[in-house]
């Protein structure tokens, strides 16, 4: 059995700040980006997560020196993602130190990417992040672009379907009604997307404690589990969240 991975996430505004968002709206600052990798990292994070959050809104490249700045100082998988829109862009960010990128706007927008990506650099190197939103007189959750501003109408299961055809190597499963709200993973939509794919599923949007990270494993049937608000404001430690999964039949990395 592998091990399930726990995946601490540096939502990074335009000032290069680590920021905390409730359903993509009001962010508040958490920290500076490379201080808090190397927390992660020292902690026993099995993967960090980068995500320039307004590089695609506000149409910019990402921050490569502070990238390179992150990657420099922490040994475990890192992933960067916002605003990649060519192949090129991918280059760059892997030069920097990426060793995956995220693609999620430009991912629904032109769906080649994926696939030029994958041929480019190998599909565990392409992580696509799909943001959803349940429509519930449709009784289907939906895919969002630009940070969850608008709304594509595009089913998120068969979106991640598609992705993975494509040759994505990972899905990273956004919920923007769970987004910082600490309730929890949205169980439903995990586990029918993580049923549906052959590949990778990190939960993501919701964490609040052990119990829910647990829940995002067992029932929604994830293979990762990314936060944010939890270990950034020291509620849980890393280490506290993996001892709590071991003790309870989890298969973690301590």
């Amino acid at each position: 059995m592998l091990a399930k991975r726990i995946i601490p996430c540096l939502d990074v505004d335009s000032k290069g700040q680590v920021v905390k968002c409730i359903n993509y709206k009001d962010p508040k600052t958490a920290g500076d980006p490379v201080e808090l990798a190397i927390y992660y990292y020292k902690e026993g994070a099995d993967e960090l997560v980068f995500l320039d959050i307004a590089a695609s809104i506000e149409s910019r490249e990402l921050m490569k020196d502070l990238i390179k700045k992150v990657a420099q100082n922490i040994f475990i998988p890192f992933t960067v993602g916002g605003g990649i829109k060519t192949v090129a862009d991918m280059k760059e960010l892997l030069k920097a130190g990426a060793d995956k990128v995220s693609i999620c706007t430009s991912a629904v927008k032109d769906p080649g990417l994926i696939r030029k990506g994958a041929y480019k650099f190998g599909s565990q190197c392409i992580v696509v992040s799909i943001d959803v939103k349940k429509n519930h007189k449709k009784n289907n959750w939906e895919v969002y672009i630009y940070g969850g501003r608008k709304n594509t109408g595009i089913d998120a299961a068969k979106f991640a379907k598609k992705s993975e055809k494509l040759g994505a190597g990972e899905i990273l499963l956004n919920s923007l009604d769970r987004d910082g709200t600490n309730k929890g993973y949205d169980l439903e939509i995990l586990k029918k997307i993580s049923n549906s794919v052959g590949i990778p599923v990190i939960a993501s949007s919701g964490a609040g404690n052990p119990e829910q990270i647990l829940e995002g494993f067992t029932k929604g049937c994830a293979d990762a589990a990314l936060a944010a608000s939890i270990f950034h404001y020291k509620r849980y430690s890393i280490r506290e969240v993996k001892k709590y999964l071991r003790e309870r039949g989890v298969e973690v990395r301590l």
